[in-house]
């Protein structure tokens, strides 16, 4: 709990640390994850999309979501390679959100909430898988 802000046993927690390590995984992005499967979504962690790994994926609906731990130090060159990468997942039929890491810190059962919502809406626009 003290180190990835979420209880684990030790299986799993050597699991995501190796994970973190591999992936450079935001600790938001594994709260989460952890948010959302305890609010029964299922959803994916470090998604290779093909192009890249995607810090929480729900293919149910064509969701990814990329958490931004760095947002207020957003330059305007990773700004528009942001929104290429974001044109080219939507053209593909998914929908990418980024969520400042701050909302997850001190907002997750908002958050969560909020995914759920954007969720429901997905699913009554497109077919789910």
């Amino acid at each position: 709990m003290e180190s990835l802000g979420v209880e684990l046993c030790e299986k799993h927690q050597a699991r995501i640390e190796k994970l973190i390590e591999k992936n450079n995984t935001p600790l938001e992005a594994i709260q989460l994850y952890y948010g959302l499967k305890e609010a029964g979504v299922s959803a994916m962690l470090e998604w290779w999309d093909g192009k890249k790994s995607i810090d929480i994926a729900i293919s149910r609906v064509k969701l990814n979501i990329e958490i931004d731990s760095q947002y207020d130090k957003l330059s305007h060159e990773q700004a528009i390679n942001d929104l290429e990468e974001d044109m080219h997942s939507f053209k593909n039929g998914f929908t990418t959100i980024r969520i400042p890491h701050v909302l997850i810190r001190y907002y997750l059962k908002e958050t969560v909430n909020n995914i759920i919502g954007i969720m429901e809406g997905l699913k009554a626009n497109i077919k789910a898988i």
